[in-house]
């Protein structure tokens, strides 16, 4: 096998399959990459059995193979290689050589036969979304997937299409225990099953879907085949299998009769709770909040540090209230809004807050209280 490809299109391939080749080695050819010729493309390939990509770029083809390399080594080698075209060559006994310029590099490769199957792609309906559209959402919830690998049902993004007051609707819903955050937008929803039912997509998933979704401004096609996810955006192809598990009821979680509400400018809470952060317990991050008319006053305390306050105005003609809440869960929450203003609904200070935008743009946050 031998071709030719340009610099920026080889490494932005290689770059592209790095979150996705096993680092831990427990399967050697799963560190590595498939490198395949297809007519006048070349075919990268990289799986963990978790989540799969393959995608396509223009090269000129000299004899077509296949063979597999150290997704790590090749990508730190190509990005230091100078802005030429690159020759890569597949030698006996899997041997590779790379050349550019004046450059050239022998690495061993991994003899393609022992490489895991990538699927063949037959998901008959797929969903068109806006890359734009779902980035954001995936945005405004990735925050609060729980990082607990013993809460399985909950290492990933709930996604459902469901209809309201006669619109099609896509909601995405993340937690982790202790928040929560909910986006759903208008969608022409194809009827599909898995969506209508709710499936949960992988952490890692969500990641590699983040990314594609970032690249274009054109739509993302989402399907699904054999228990698993599968994602197409022009020349690449993702496939996630999906978290088996329920997914918690979190209508529950929501509150429903949170009638005390401060109304407030989002920049200035977030930069006050940074600062507030700063004093706070390092375990629990926990920060008081006092609601007066009118007022907010932020508050925290740390024995071995000191302590610290500050008033912020708001329009708020509750009743005297405090709360304490984790910094690090509001800051979250804050830092993936856009909005100019934010509204914090409580009830009392044993009940869950809940964070939504002024203007209402799907977009809701649950948040747990603490004992301070």
């Amino acid at each position: 096998m031998q071709f030719s490809v340009e610099k920026e299109i080889f490494l932005k391939g290689l770059a592209r399959v790095q979150g996705i080749v096993e680092k831990r080695n427990t399967i050697p050819i799963l560190s590595n990459v498939l490198i395949e010729t297809i007519n006048d493309a070349i075919r990268l390939t990289a799986t963990d059995l978790e989540v799969g990509m393959r995608a396509s770029y223009p090269a000129k083809i000299a004899t077509s193979g296949k063979i597999t390399v150290s997704a790590k080594k090749l990508y730190e080698i190509i990005k230091e290689l100078p802005e030429q075209e690159i020759t890569f060559r597949a030698k006996e006994n899997c041997w590779i050589e790379i050349s550019c310029g004046k450059s050239l590099f022998n690495i061993v490769g991994l003899a393609s036969d022992e490489f895991p199957h990538f699927p063949d792609v037959n998901a008959e309906q797929m969903i068109p979304i806006s890359g734009t559209l779902l980035n954001e959402m995936i945005e405004k919830t990735a925050f609060s997937i729980s990082t607990d690998e013993t809460k399985y049902n909950l290492n990933g993004i709930y996604f459902r299409t469901l209809n309201e007051n006669g619109k099609d609707l896509l909601r995405l819903v993340a937690t982790d225990g202790h928040r929560l955050a909910l986006a759903q937008k208008d969608i022409a929803a194809a009827n599909i099953e898995e969506l209508a039912q709710g499936v949960i997509l992988p952490r890692k998933g969500i990641h590699e879907l983040k990314k594609i979704a970032e690249d274009s401004d054109g739509d993302v096609r989402i399907g699904f085949m054999d228990n698993s996810a599968v994602v197409i955006r022009e020349n690449t192809t993702v496939i996630m299998r999906l978290v088996n598990g329920d997914f918690p009821d979190y209508n529950r979680v929501i509150p429903k009769q949170n009638e005390d509400i401060a109304v407030m400018n989002r920049d200035i809470l977030l930069h006050a709770l940074r600062r507030m952060a700063i004093l706070s317990s390092e375990k629990s991050k926990g920060v008081k909040l006092q609601l007066k008319s009118g007022m907010l006053e932020i508050s925290s305390s740390n024995p071995d540090v000191g302590d610290a306050r500050e008033e912020l105005d708001v329009t708020y003609n509750g009743p005297e209230m405090t709360i304490g809440f984790n910094a690090r869960y509001m800051i979250d929450i804050l830092q993936a809004l856009g909005n100019a203003k934010i509204k914090l609904a409580v009830r009392d200070n044993l009940s869950p807050g809940l964070i939504t935008p002024e203007e209402d743009d799907g977009f809701l946050a649950v948040i747990m209280p603490m004992r301070l």
